[in-house]
């Protein structure tokens, strides 16, 4: 059963904001003729690593909430030009939409139990994916999805 990370999206107000600079981001590296991958850069690397790459996933919290994932494809341990060691989190830059959940502020990224992860919106709520996500959260804090 894979194991997850799940992170605050820090500067994104929505989904859209975090495609967008992902979308950026590849175009980068594309430019600079390097593979078209999403690398996030952390302090901390993951000691789980076998877990992780055995199927998962990158959960971004955005305003509160648990809102999408993102497959990881590979962790990359370095060292950076000041010595300190960091990691490179090297994902798909696809984004998959999950069931919202709230989850409170944290600093860094913690592991996500497979148990514990929302299902992926298209299989929760089939046709919900689809609509604009202002709306899903209205719906949300209405009761109403």
């Amino acid at each position: 059963m894979p194991l997850h990370l799940i992170k605050l999206c820090v500067g994104c107000d929505s989904v859209a904001d975090l495609e967008e600079w992902i979308g950026s981001k590849m175009k980068e590296r594309k430019k600079r003729g390097q593979k078209a991958e999403h690398i996030h850069t952390t302090r901390m690397t993951p000691k789980r690593t076998e877990e992780l790459l055995d199927g998962g996933s990158l959960f971004w919290v955005i305003r509160g909430e648990v809102m999408c994932r993102e497959r990881l494809i590979d962790i990359r341990p370095f060292v950076d030009r000041e010595g300190i060691t960091r990691c490179r989190l090297v994902m798909d830059g696809k984004l998959v939409l999950v069931e919202p959940r709230p989850f409170r502020a944290f600093q860094g990224w913690r592991y996500y139990a497979h148990k514990d992860a929302p299902r992926d919106l298209a299989r929760a709520a089939p046709g919900v994916a689809a609509m604009p996500e202002p709306l899903r959260r209205e719906l949300r804090e209405l009761g109403l999805l």
